[in-house]
């Protein structure tokens, strides 16, 4: 309803995928323009190109919170208002957000706010998603079958009110439960200074492998309890591999994120990624074996 043709969506080139292809696919369908803005080379987004790229023909400007590879936080207030101030709506994807920082939906701005569950300590295979109640009020439904309905009749049918109307047929009843005594114990069990500590703990494995010769480390000081790197010569995965044997667990490849990826002209990165239960230990570690991994696949005694 909102994106016609010649109508504006306007993504970063940090995007996670499900943030990057159903706008890609949407703009192929109404014929609007799809715009996709820079990122710096550390892998972080270029804030001052993407309020540029937001002109009176953007409907949709869809954004991460905080980008899953480089973990640099956006300013999504700032970037709603460009976008308000146009008509534009704005999507932010919640996910690297929604455990490491205290979310204000309306204070930052977001027309829309998805994240999953497993994100934040709870079930795989569901999610929440925050919408403006007015938006929410004049959108089609997006599915349809039992729940969602007010009346049916034999010729038209009508859709109940509120967030139900996106929620046909029998719900992830598990899951939602799951994600109900995660969000709990969430909300009761960490705080402010729960958060310190992982940024203090990506600070300090930020600072440890820009020491190591060889090693490249993406994002910045601001980023936020992801840290990616590449040693020089050896592929992610190998590296993943060799970490994996001395029990540290990392996340190698694409990441979900290949533009970026294209971007930075490398094929994958490792990343690491801090929760409540990381300690310096964990960091501490995880230097040592990638000093221990530069040394064995370079050949250096």
């Amino acid at each position: 309803q909102v994106v016609t043709a010649g109508s504006q969506i306007v993504v970063t080139g940090a995007e996670h995928h499900s943030n990057f292809i159903p706008w890609q696919q949407l703009a192929k369908r109404q014929q609007a323009t799809f715009t996709v803005t820079p990122v710096k080379p550390d892998g972080t987004v270029d804030i001052a190109a993407l309020l540029a790229a937001i002109t009176p023909q953007t409907k949709v400007v869809a954004v991460a919170q905080v980008t899953n590879v480089a973990g640099d936080t956006l300013p999504i207030a700032k970037i709603a208002a460009k976008a308000h101030a146009v008509g534009a709506v704005v999507v932010v994807d919640g996910a690297q957000a929604v455990a490491h920082l205290a979310v204000d939906v309306q204070a930052m701005g977001a027309d829309f706010y998805a994240f999953s569950g497993h994100k934040i300590y709870g079930p795989t295979g569901i999610g929440v998603l925050y919408g403006r109640a007015d938006l929410l009020q004049h959108m089609p439904p997006i599915q349809f079958g039992g729940e969602m309905i007010s009346e049916v009749r034999d010729d038209v049918s009508t859709w109940a009110d509120g967030p139900i109307k996106y929620e046909a047929g029998t719900p992830h009843i598990a899951g939602v439960i799951g994600l109900g005594a995660a969000l709990t114990w969430f909300d009761q069990s960490v705080n402010a200074a729960a958060f310190d500590n992982e940024h203090q703990l990506a600070d300090q494995l930020r600072a440890g492998l820009a020491a190591i010769p060889d090693v490249t480390v993406y994002g910045n000081q601001a980023s936020l309890a992801t840290v990616s790197f590449n040693l020089t010569g050896i592929h992610p995965h190998d590296l993943a591999t060799f970490l994996d044997e001395q029990q540290i667990a990392v996340r190698a490849g694409h990441h979900c994120a290949q533009p970026l990826m294209a971007r930075l002209g490398v094929p994958a990165t490792v990343r690491a990624s801090f929760g409540i239960y990381n300690n310096a230990d964990d960091v501490e570690r995880l230097i040592q074996a990638v000093q221990a991994a530069r040394r064995y696949f370079h050949g250096i005694d």
